[in-house]
């Protein structure tokens, strides 16, 4: 089953295509090497057209019975026996037919001998060609293997994003509803968004930039009502092509870390920094926060460890754009910086 799912890929596919006019091009060598070898020279090649298709046939014959039916089977040795006797009857009835073209060509042993080492060259030019086929094929599910490996490590990160991410959100309600906050219910609708967005979009290898954008504005939203007075935001974005496709969450989880160690400083007005730029191909995505390490050792475990995390982030790249992106994350005694550069 897997391998009918293998042959059916478009480049195993081309493969194939490649090879019919491989083994087209192989017999037309084959048949037509001894008239152009004889070019030139007075009478030409002395045998007849139909003559070079009664060869043509017995080594097609052997050479696919060797590629379709022996190569293929696990145990050859099991199987030698059965190669041997096709052989010599193949050679048998090659010298029989070829008999028929010139009759009175002798010397019986010279020609069986002579035709099985043609066959057998023609059996070493096939097992080379299986098995570049075979190694091809090999290669391609191994390929196969590592995307599905990615594909499903990529899911299980994005399922670690999902509950730390709208448990966080709940927390934001919540805390509105005990105050009796009029601004709840759009709150509330700002959650449903998130919620759509996270269990939709947020499913999706790739989306709108623009889409992307408006998600972490309205997160940057939620955070702003939840810490009041406690932040200021400043929020900038420069975006040649709103549409230019992206992997969704990647820049959620260091913006919930800004607000998550901003939060437990103390004092009010903390200025968070976040900057959202594509120019030429080119996603830059910049996020500013004061920081207190000491602070940060003093508190839970489990709470520091809560969230996205940039560990997942960086997880996610990786697997996302292993060759395509730039991370640079600063850790000052009072600032933490992060710089994401993305290829797009």
């Amino acid at each position: 089953m897997y391998l009918t799912k293998m042959e059916s890929q478009p480049a195993y596919q081309k493969f194939l295509k490649s090879e019919a006019y491989f083994h087209g091009l192989l017999w037309c060598i084959v048949l037509f090497y001894p008239y152009v070898k004889y070019m030139g020279r007075d009478g030409g090649y002395p045998m007849s057209f139909f003559h070079e298709l009664n060869s043509l046939f017995f080594k097609m014959t052997i050479s696919y019975f060797l590629y379709l039916w022996f190569f293929p089977k696990a145990k050859k040795a099991k199987y030698t026996p059965v190669v041997i006797i096709v052989f010599v009857l193949n050679t048998l009835g090659y010298r029989y037919t070829d008999q028929l073209f010139h009759p009175e060509d002798g010397n019986f042993w010279l020609h069986y001998v002579a035709n099985t080492l043609t066959y057998l060259s023609f059996g070493i030019v096939f097992f080379t060609i299986y098995t570049v086929k075979n190694t091809y094929k090999k290669q391609l599910q191994i390929d196969k293997l590592i995307q599905e490996k990615q594909k499903a490590e990529i899911n299980v990160l994005k399922a670690r994003v999902n509950p730390h991410f709208l448990f966080n959100i709940l927390n934001i309600i919540y805390a509105n509803a005990l105050k009796k906050d009029d601004k709840t219910p759009e709150l509330i609708l700002k959650l449903s968004d998130n919620f759509r967005y996270v269990l939709h979009q947020g499913q999706s290898e790739h989306v709108a930039l623009h889409k992307e954008i408006q998600h972490i504005k309205d997160y940057i939203h939620l955070q702003k009502e939840r810490l009041a007075s406690k932040v200021i935001v400043h929020f900038s974005e420069e975006v040649e092509e709103p549409d230019m496709q992206i992997a969704p969450l990647l820049c959620v989880g260091f913006i919930e870390n800004a607000f998550k160690f901003t939060s437990i400083l103390k004092g009010d007005n903390h200025i968070i920094e976040i900057n959202i730029q594509l120019k030429n191909n080119l996603f830059t995505f910049s996020c500013k926060n004061p920081f207190n390490k000491k602070a940060i050792e003093e508190i839970d475990v489990d709470w520091k460890e809560s969230g996205i995390g940039i560990k997942n982030t960086k997880e996610r790249l990786q697997l996302l754009y292993p060759q395509k992106h730039s991370l640079k994350i600063e850790e000052a005694e009072s600032v933490f910086e992060v710089a994401l550069n993305l290829e797009l």
